[in-house]
C-alpha cells in the first residue's frame, strides 16, 4: 500500500520538511528564531521546489525515468522551479519597490495617502533566490531517494 502512495508521500514529506527547516536556517542566518517562517512562502529551502522535485524523482524511481509520467512530472518541476526563482521572486521585488515609492511620495509631498489600498499589508517575500531553489531541489531529491529505500 505504501508503494501506491510513494510519489504523493514524497511530495508531502519534502514540502513539510522544507517548511520545518525554514525557521532553523533563518536562525542560522540571523541569530533570531522566527517560527512563523514554517508557515511562510519564501526562504531557504524552497518548499515548492522540494515538493515537485520529490514528486518527480519518486515517479522516476517507481515508474521509470523514461516513463510518460516522469516526463510530465519533470515538465511540471521545471515550471515550478522557474516560477519560484523568477516570476514570484520579481513579483516580490515589485511589491517592495511599490511600497517604497508610496512611502517616498508621502514624505516628499507631506501628504498621507488615505485610500485603504495604500494601507494594506502586502507580503513582499513571495519567491526565492536561486540558492533557496537549489536547496529545495536537493531536499526533494534526498526525500524521494531516502523513502525509495524504505518502501
Amino acid at each position: 500500500m505504501f508503494n501506491e502512495f510513494y510519489p504523493l508521500l514524497c511530495a508531502i514529506v519534502a514540502n513539510i520538511v522544507a517548511q520545518l527547516l525554514k525557521p532553523i536556517f533563518h536562525y542560522i542566518k540571523t541569530g533570531n528564531w522566527d517560527f512563523k517562517m514554517a508557515l511562510e512562502s519564501g526562504g531557504f529551502p524552497s518548499s515548492h521546489t522540494a515538493l515537485v522535485v520529490g514528486l518527480a524523482f519518486a515517479i522516476g524511481y517507481s515508474e521509470g525515468f523514461t516513463s510518460t509520467f516522469f516526463y510530465i512530472a519533470f515538465c511540471l518541476m521545471l515550471i515550478v522551479v522557474y516560477d519560484a526563482a523568477n516570476v514570484r521572486y520579481y513579483a516580490g521585488q515589485n511589491i517592495r519597490m511599490t511600497k517604497q515609492l508610496i512611502n517616498d511620495f508621502e514624505v516628499l509631498t507631506k501628504h498621507k495617502l488615505t485610500d485603504p489600498v495604500y494601507q494594506e499589508r502586502v507580503k513582499t517575500v513571495l519567491g526565492h533566490k536561486w540558492v533557496e531553489v537549489i536547496g529545495g531541489l536537493v531536499l526533494g531529491f534526498i526525500v524521494a531517494t531516502a523513502l525509495y529505500f524504505f518502501r
